[in-house]
């Protein structure tokens, strides 16, 4: 969840991603990204049979996206959009459930209230990095399967099934160390089924209706957040139902979508060249020869530092700062993130209309990032649940029109169409990475602050606001 994100398409958040995000490749924590929307990559080949026949050069789904489809391509109709959609959405909720809620609160159960956030960061830097390794690797897996099930299917059982044995074991984990096992194995089969995923857009949708698509996968993730946090509020006392139950309501919509999936299939001798030098070459685009796009990776990293703050360290930040009950907790983040989404959903659609409308990008991302940081500014001062919630809606404005507007404005920067993949692929690591960072660092910020939360979402509303400046320097779009 890079959220952990995936093309204006799919990052309209991670992260993760590392993400998830939101992001190109996304951890979902994607922005996502993943947005652990932490890391995830656009990934896939452009369906077109014509192109095909002629031989052309193997592309991978990103580049395909960013190209014009013929104008008889088949259109997708409204079944296809309704389940892909909630299978977008599922995948999302997978990664969510557990980084808003259960992941923390396992921990907290395992060491106390103390050790925990040392034992959380641990978990959440390890799982970050996994899930921004592992998705570009399934990428191309996916990329080169020729199996008769098709070439996103099967990834998309084996990352939900491998995935959800990594659940069930950080459920019944006794200790911190086989939580970071299981968490790991969550991370590293869920960016399987999100790489898959992904892909299926440019697969299978044509160019005219890319942007419909797109947009409503663009709020997956805010409705995912919301049905999470729910959903374990609903099993709160039981902490195995907490984490099990997600997987299976979302394990059904995806299942559901695989198995009614006319799947694309590959032709065994044209599978596309691969070799690790040459996925080596995807994590970099020169800064001097781009530096544009270097500094939306910035703006980008820092604005997805701030989120990787809020969303790691909420459940806590509850607890200490605003003295809630942990039975109150799970209730309390479904509120607040029901808060934010209301705001995202609303910010996000209106922003990138506005956007387009008047063909401006770089005001519409600053503005965002430095009213995200204002929110976080006001989270860390609050005092009550009423101002956290207060702080929650003002960063769903600000993250609404982020998400929105900033891949789009990344896409209009990219100086070369034809490594268009390898550069958002380079760009979902500014979604991905921060969730290994944030948790990191935040041990340490909170020794200097002696323990404070409102310290340490205090750094993560500086983090926005450098995120808001860095996108100043921009010259190649307004």
């Amino acid at each position: 969840m890079c959220l952990p994100g995936v093309a204006r398409s799919l990052v309209r958040w991670w992260p993760c991603q590392d993400g998830a995000g939101y992001g190109a490749r996304g951890d979902h924590h994607g922005l996502a990204g993943r947005h652990d929307f932490t890391g995830g990559a656009v990934r896939g080949a452009d369906a077109r049979l014509d192109t095909a026949r002629r031989g052309l050069r193997y592309r991978d789904a990103a580049e395909a996206a960013l190209e014009p489809g013929p104008p008889a391509a088949h259109r997708v109709g409204g079944g296809f959009i309704s389940l892909y959609a909630l299978a977008y959405m599922s995948t999302s909720l997978l990664f969510i459930a557990p980084l808003l809620v259960t992941l923390a609160l396992k921990v907290n159960s395992l060491v106390g209230i103390e050790e925990a956030p040392d034992s959380l960061a641990l978990v959440a830097s390890v799982g970050a990095l996994v899930a921004m390794v592992g998705n570009p690797v399934f990428g191309k897996l996916s990329d080169r399967t020729a199996a008769r099930a098709g070439m996103r299917r099967p990834w998309m059982v084996i990352g939900l099934v491998g995935g959800s044995a990594g659940i069930l074991i950080v459920a019944l984990a006794p200790s911190v160390l086989v939580v970071l096992a299981g968490w790991s194995i969550a991370q590293l089969f869920y960016n399987a089924l999100l790489a898959a995923m992904v892909a299926v857009l440019p697969d299978q949708v044509p160019t005219a209706q890319r942007g419909l698509v797109s947009g409503v996968l663009g709020i997956c993730l805010p409705v995912a957040s919301v049905c999470g946090t729910f959903l374990v509020k609903l099993f709160t006392g039981n902490l195995l139902a907490m984490f099990l139950g997600p997987c299976a309501i979302g394990g059904f919509f995806i299942l559901l979508f695989a198995v009614t999936l006319k799947d694309r299939r590959l032709d065994r001798g044209k599978k596309p060249a691969w070799s690790l030098r040459e996925a080596a070459r995807t994590f970099y685009v020169s800064p001097r020869q781009n530096p544009d796009f270097a500094w939306a990776f910035s703006s980008r990293f820092m604005f997805v530092t701030a989120y990787a703050f809020l969303v790691t360290y909420q459940a806590y930040y509850l607890l200490d700062k605003i003295g809630s009950a942990a039975a109150d907790v799970p209730q309390q983040i479904f509120l607040g993130t029901l808060t934010q989404s209301a705001f995202v959903v609303a910010a996000s659609l209106a922003g990138g209309k506005l956007s387009d409308r008047m063909g401006r990008r770089k005001i519409f991302v600053l503005t965002a990032s430095a009213v995200y940081g204002l929110a976080l500014f006001a989270i860390a001062v609050a005092s009550s649940f009423n101002g956290f919630l207060v702080g929650m809606a003002i960063g769903g404005l600000g993250f609404g029109v982020y998400v929105a507007v900033d891949l789009a404005l990344v896409v209009d920067v990219l100086h070369d169409k034809r490594s268009a993949a390898k550069d958002l692929g380079v760009f979902n690591i500014a979604g991905a990475l921060p969730f290994s960072i944030a948790p990191a660092v935040a041990p340490v910020i909170l020794a200097i602050g002696n323990g404070s939360y409102g310290v340490l979402y205090a750094v993560a509303g500086l983090c926005a606001i450098l995120g808001a400046a860095a996108i100043l320097p921009v010259r190649r779009v307004r």
